[in-house]
């Protein structure tokens, strides 16, 4: 097979041919690499590369060793991924996206890249992200910009960018991610391929210090539902690092996957814009609720249906600065000349809020569940827009207006995905067409707590009817950057 065949592939049946012995890990490396080689000029997604490494993983598993996981669900058997620039490689530079970091080795891995590489995935690259994460487009100091290969003057979103290039150009099959505010599923949605949040606890977050608090989690992002669901398996599980994790499920999500067609839903709520108290770009909202229609081909009830927003934004930023606190309180003492504006902003921001704020904040997510509770009372799903924007000017940090409403910070875009994040919620990014630009546009599929399952089964539903995930592969497109509304 040609390399370009080779990257064809989806995870799934790369996997099956590795199962098979009709290709090599060696195989995968080489055809990763040379599209790396070919693509990189034009994207800046995978900045750091760790080829030798990677091939020196494939042959131990050729020859026998460090396959102690082969059978378990999740079994990737040398399948090449990306892993993101915020999470450690033994060995291979990780920086964070920082300056500060910018010639940092570990000596171990994160839990979770041990985890996949225990299920026999090999990481080839580092995936480029925003500083420490903090922001909706992929750009930092020590590599730069990231761009979306449907359009290279727009962003690919953040702050799992480069991971969503990786994939959408056939650098590597599956890309691992985190998500706070939606950092899997925004630049899934703007580079067209899929991204999952799991629930809190389904994936390790091992190293981290917040190891309490359910807003930062570790996913998978893939470019179709199936393959999404393979990676699930191979990063779920307990661990002793992360106090919040559980028991993978009896049944995997692969299979679970599989049996999409035969446990349809029965209702689904949808909603673009919650009723207008959310600031959303008018084409989406009209594609969205044009392409969420597609459900009723299978005998899907689509009810028009929201939970009250309140002040959850301001919620979520009270929240959300507590982490950046935990996270880069001793770096703003001590390092603040080296820290971009956004995360000063959010860390003094947390170091100025009062206990009655914080209790406030928390009062303010347990009505907001409560109130997504009545939802799932009566519907198997949520359904939103992925995102609030398309994909933007790749040298903003943020789109500065949605819908005419000017935006009062980098956040100010966000609530669309942080919604589910404050409810504890799964929620899976699956690309629905594009917008007259030819922007990718996508919907949200989030589901109850702990049900990723049912997240995944529905977005499978919706790619069965549209197809758009045969699409992927592309090769990097120029463009320019269309108007704001």
């Amino acid at each position: 097979m040609t390399d370009l065949s080779l990257i064809r592939l989806t995870a799934t049946e790369a996997v099956a041919r590795l199962r098979a012995g009709e290709i090599t890990p060696l195989d995968l490396i080489d055809a990763a690499a040379a599209r790396i080689a070919a693509v990189e000029p034009a994207v800046n997604a995978l900045p750091t590369l760790c080829l030798d490494r990677a091939r020196d993983h494939a042959k131990a598993l050729m020859n026998g060793r460090r396959r102690e996981a082969e059978g378990e669900a999740g079994w990737l058997a040398g399948l090449p991924v990306a892993i993101k620039d915020l999470t450690e490689v033994a060995g291979v530079r990780t920086t964070f996206g920082s300056p500060i970091f910018a010639d940092y080795v570990p000596e171990r891995s994160h839990p979770i890249v041990e985890r996949i590489e225990r299920r026999g995935g090999i990481v080839v690259a580092k995936s480029n992200t925003p500083e420490f994460g903090a922001g909706g487009s992929t750009f930092n100091e020590v590599f730069g910009r990231t761009r979306n290969p449907w359009n290279t003057a727009l962003t690919c979103g953040g702050s799992t960018g480069g991971g969503a290039v990786a994939l959408a150009t056939g650098e590597v099959w599956l890309a691992h991610g985190s998500d706070h505010g939606g950092s899997l599923r925004r630049p899934a949605t703007y580079c067209s391929v899929v991204g999952l949040r799991p629930s809190p606890g389904r994936v390790t977050r091992g190293a981290q210090e917040d190891l309490w608090s359910p807003l930062s989690v570790q996913g998978p992002m893939a470019r179709n539902i199936r393959d999404l669901s393979l990676f699930l398996d191979s990063m779920a599980g307990w661990d002793l690092d992360d106090p919040l994790t559980y028991d993978p499920p009896a049944r995997s999500y692969a299979d679970a996957v599989t049996a999409a067609e035969r446990e349809k839903p029965l209702r689904i709520a949808f909603t673009a814009d919650f009723g207008g108290a959310m600031a959303m770009d008018r084409e989406t909202a009209a594609i969205c609720a044009r392409e969420v229609r597609r459900f009723e081909r299978l005998g899907i009830v689509i009810e028009e249906a929201f939970p009250d927003l309140g002040d959850l934004m301001e919620a979520f930023l009270v929240l959300r600065s507590q982490h950046f606190v935990v996270d880069r309180e001793e770096l703003l003492a001590t390092r603040r000349d080296r820290l971009k504006p956004d995360i000063i902003w959010q860390t003094e921001r947390g170091l100025s809020e009062t206990p009655s704020r914080l209790a406030w904040a928390e009062h303010e997510r347990a009505r907001f569940f409560r109130a997504m509770r009545d939802i799932f009372r009566r519907c198997d799903v949520l359904v939103t827009p992925g995102a609030s924007t398309p994909a933007f000017d790749v040298m903003l940090r943020a789109p500065e207006k949605i819908a005419g409403r000017t935006l009062e910070n980098y956040m100010g875009g966000s609530l669309i995905n942080a919604f589910a994040t404050l409810a504890g919620c799964p929620a899976v990014a699956v690309p629905c067409g594009f917008d007259q630009y030819g922007r990718p546009v996508g919907l949200q599929v989030v589901a109850p707590p702990r049900q990723d399952a049912r997240a995944l089964q529905v977005a499978a539903l919706f790619e069965m009817m549209t197809g758009l995930d045969r699409q992927l592969p592309i090769d990097p497109r120029p463009g320019s950057v269309p108007p704001y509304e």
